[in-house]
């Protein structure tokens, strides 16, 4: 039985050689609580038995292809930590960009939707992050269309102290008005399947990553929804492939030219992100 550090990375890469030497290293470290560079300063670090016997566990798990962030029972976003299971997307670090950029324009007063909102992370972030910045009064609504998803992101509101009414819903139908929309939405085309990563594809849940055959089939019901769920001078907030921007632009200008749409890129200038404001 392995006793140190060193000794348990050299055991898990044997036992999952298949994985990522990356995801290895994510999953050891998030059990023994170090950050990165602890992790490769302490490897003479001494493992209590139960640590050597659940990393150990994690490493089976691995080896089968399971995602980290499903062994460990949690996902980082912006810093937050967050509840996540088979069934709720896995938040992404491109998706704090598009938080970041709707808090700069939260105002006093808003009602806000995380509009399909899995484990939460959007509504968790923003609220936390707006509650910092001392923007008030908001009130949160997060939907999604399946159960699960709306069960575990109950639970990290619950873990952050916040108020936040959830609803079932299909895009927009049968929800209420809101002054700001946030989104990232399923726009994985079925034909970039084998260019995804595997554990994706064996682990995270359909309809959260494929948006029908061009990838766009959310964003054409929510352009002929969002006029009867958006407040005068409302905004909307959205993620989107980095291959649809053009598709995008021709669809909002068709549907929705009384609306002012920018496109953003992220930070590995890639097109990602895009704004809507009703100018009614």
């Amino acid at each position: 039985m392995p006793k140190t550090l060193k000794e348990m990375r050299i055991l898990a890469s044997e036992t999952a050689e298949e994985a990522r030497p990356e995801d290895i290293d994510y999953v050891i470290a998030e059990r023994l609580a170090l950050t990165p560079s602890e992790y490769e300063l302490k490897q003479d670090l001494v493992l209590t038995d139960d640590q050597v016997k659940q990393i150990s566990r994690d490493m089976k798990k691995l080896a089968k292809g399971v995602s980290p962030q499903y062994i460990l029972g949690y996902a980082w976003f912006l810093g937050y930590k967050l509840l996540v299971d088979r069934g709720v997307l896995i938040p992404r670090f491109e998706t704090e960009e598009l938080v970041e950029w709707a808090l700069d324009n939260l105002r006093d007063g808003d009602t806000v939707l995380d509009l399909g909102t899995g484990s939460g992370c959007i509504t968790v972030a923003l609220a936390k992050e707006a509650e910092a910045k001392g923007i008030k009064d908001l009130h949160f609504y997060a939907s999604d269309i399946k159960d699960k998803p709306l069960l575990i992101s109950e639970e990290n509101f619950l873990t952050y102290g916040l108020n936040v009414t959830t609803r079932k819903a299909n895009v927009l139908l049968g929800l209420g008005k809101f002054d700001l929309i946030i989104s990232n939405p399923p726009y994985i085309k079925p034909s970039e399947k084998g260019v995804m990563d595997k554990n994706v594809l064996a682990n995270e849940p359909e309809e959260a990553l494929f948006g029908g055959e061009d990838g766009l089939d959310f964003y054409r019901k929510f352009a002929k929804e969002v006029r009867d769920h958006l407040n005068s001078g409302g905004r909307f907030f959205m993620e989107f492939g980095f291959s649809e921007e053009a598709e995008l632009k021709a669809l909002f200008a068709k549907e929705l030219p009384d609306f002012e749409v920018e496109f953003r890129k992220d930070m590995a200038g890639k097109p990602r992100m895009l704004f809507g404001k009703w100018t009614k």
